[in-house]
């Protein structure tokens, strides 16, 4: 009984569903006046032919006639009782079979309809609604940060400015509201006083008016918008915005900081505080060919190894791995102990590489100038349109896929290619013509959808960046918190309680890395921190620990150990 009263509410504040639905009442009245005459007719017709009947015997034979069910055991012997029969049954066919189906249908059952798929978009949240993220849109990077939500029980709620594409996402089973992106009472009625983050990743006008106007009604509420162009970016920070990303420097780098036979200086990835989360190459330095536990890369340096990429996944490094010179480590450690390692294992790379990077788009050009600025290797970039690389004056333009254009960019000679287009199906169909030109090429791709990662592998990339995914965890970071860190490439840092199965007990005797996946590398406790503590550290009995591997691995830690969690926030349906 709620859903039909809730239904008809929403019906009834529609002033032209109400008006429809006033017509349809004075339709029905029409039709009950029509039954009552024709019923009175029915008998004094009848009398005339020298017969009587019951008022209820009048009523049951026009409606049989109007229905024209006409069962044929009352009939009228006479002309005038037969043409009287003929105008009651036309009259009931244009009335029951065509008027009044028909108008059923457009004054009643389509706004029932259209008011049962609204109760499924709600244009307000529940009073009581806190600590929920607002999304105004659903892409790429809201499609990947979503199912991250769910997983650490962050409730959220995607406005939509139609209804039509609320529903849409509401057949996908998620939550969902209908509201105008500019309007205060939508952000009031969202309670976005009350939530923990509002994400904005639409156009760069869009998102500006969409967080001056949250400003104005929620200062305390952090707002992350995503900008296309520097100059964006800081009119949205004029605005308000708490983060501004752009993505596609971000993505830039990040490609930048993986091209091979570079210096192995460890690039820091993320910071935690004190504690930096770096990367390291092993090409050209005394560590190639000796096995992991011979490298005594902890013994010298203090950091500890936490695994080694492979195809852009993290790996967790067993004592006997074999470094060659494709090795590439992921490190944790303190910035004294990251520069303990630049200086007991930086080499130079001996010849400098050469890139070529397909496509000169944000990404491209992000991409283009990070290595320019880092000066390690020589660039060409390659570009179909002349009019989007004009500050790229030795830019080539041309099909990437023209042999003729490969010669002109003496591709034969590069190193790494680096595949920049925001279209995946492009990005897979140049990752297999290169893989197949070439097999010793170093091959860095993105993807725009997380969905195309493995795709993308499969046809031969080294490295895979996803778009989506860097800008999910970055979303994902802001609102967990100083405490946690989430990495584009899949490493995952966050605290726990030290659980009672853990106090006292050395690090040695956990074996915490080959039954969960985890490491330490950091324990708090007596108001101190100890980063990257040795095997034999004991654990106390009060304080925290700062761990570090993939999201499996971190459920693996807390479904074996079991550590005290902050009470969890349900999803909002």
């Amino acid at each position: 009984m709620k859903g039909i009263s809730s239904v008809l509410a929403t019906i009834l504040q529609d002033r032209t569903s109400r008006s429809k639905l006033h017509s349809l009442l004075r339709l029905v009245g029409v039709l009950a006046v029509l039954v009552v005459v024709f019923s009175v007719l029915f008998h004094f017709l009848m009398a005339w032919e020298g017969r009587q009947h019951s008022w209820i015997t009048g009523f049951y034979w026009t409606l049989t006639v109007m229905t024209t069910l006409g069962f044929g055991d009352i009939t009228f012997h006479g002309d005038p009782g037969r043409l009287f029969s003929i105008i009651v049954m036309i009259t009931g066919v244009v009335y029951l079979l065509v008027l009044l189906p028909f108008t059923f249908i457009e004054f009643f059952y389509a706004p029932w309809m259209r008011a049962q798929a609204a109760a499924r978009a709600p244009r307000e949240l529940p009073e009581d609604t806190r600590q929920h993220v607002i999304l105004t849109a659903y892409d790429p990077v809201t499609a990947t940060l979503i199912p991250m939500l769910e997983h650490y029980d962050h409730p959220y709620v995607v406005l939509c400015p139609t209804l039509a594409e609320a529903l849409e996402l509401a057949d996908r089973d998620l939550s969902v509201a209908v509201g105008d992106l500019d309007d205060p009472e939508t952000y009031r009625k969202l309670r976005l006083p009350q939530a923990s983050m509002l994400v904005t990743t639409r156009t760069d006008a869009v998102n500006t008016n969409v967080t001056f106007t949250a400003h104005q009604l929620a200062e305390h509420v952090p707002i992350v918008a995503s900008a296309d162009s520097a100059v964006a970016r800081d009119v949205l920070e004029l605005a308000g915005a708490t983060l501004v990303l752009r993505l596609e420097a971000m993505m830039g780098q990040a490609l930048a900081r993986r091209v091979s036979i570079r210096d192995s200086d460890a690039h820091v990835i993320g910071r935690l505080e004190d504690l930096m989360i770096a990367e390291a190459s092993a090409a050209g330095t005394s560590l190639v060919g000796l096995r992991l536990v011979e490298s005594q890369i902890r013994a010298r340096t203090g950091v500890s190894v936490i695994g080694t990429w492979e195809q852009g996944a993290l790996v967790l490094a067993p004592p006997d791995l074999l470094i060659t010179d494709r090795t590439i480590f992921v490190l944790a450690g303190t910035p004294a102990q990251i520069q303990a390692f630049n200086a007991a294992f930086t080499t130079q790379a001996k010849d400098q590489p050469k890139v070529v990077i397909i496509g000169g788009g944000r990404v491209g050009q992000a991409t283009y100038h990070a290595l320019k600025q880092d000066g390690i290797c020589t660039i060409v970039l390659i570009e179909k349109s002349a009019d989007r690389v004009k500050d790229i004056p030795d830019a080539i333009i041309g099909d990437a896929m023209d042999m003729a254009v490969l010669k002109q960019a003496s591709a034969r000679d590069a190193t790494t290619l680096i595949i920049t287009t925001h279209d995946d199906d492009m990005n897979v169909a140049l990752t297999i013509f290169f893989r197949r030109l070439r097999s010793s090429w170093q091959i860095l791709t993105r993807a725009t959808h997380d969905r195309n990662v493995a795709t993308l592998l499969r046809a031969g990339a080294d490295l895979v960046l996803s778009y989506a995914a860097m800008g999910a965890n970055t979303l994902l970071n802001v609102l967990r918190g100083s405490d946690h860190l989430l990495l584009a490439e899949g490493v995952n840092v966050f605290p726990a309680e030290i659980p009672p199965s853990m106090a006292g007990r050395t690090l040695r005797d956990l074996h915490l890395r080959s039954e969960t996946g985890c490491s330490i590398i950091a324990v708090e406790g007596g108001g101190e921190r100890v980063v990257n503590p040795p095997a034999d550290h004991s654990l106390p009995d009060k304080g925290r620990i700062f761990l570090v591997g993939t999201i499996q691995a971190e459920e693996r830690f807390l479904r074996k150990f079991k550590p005290q969690q902050k009470t969890s926030r349900k999803r909002m349906k």
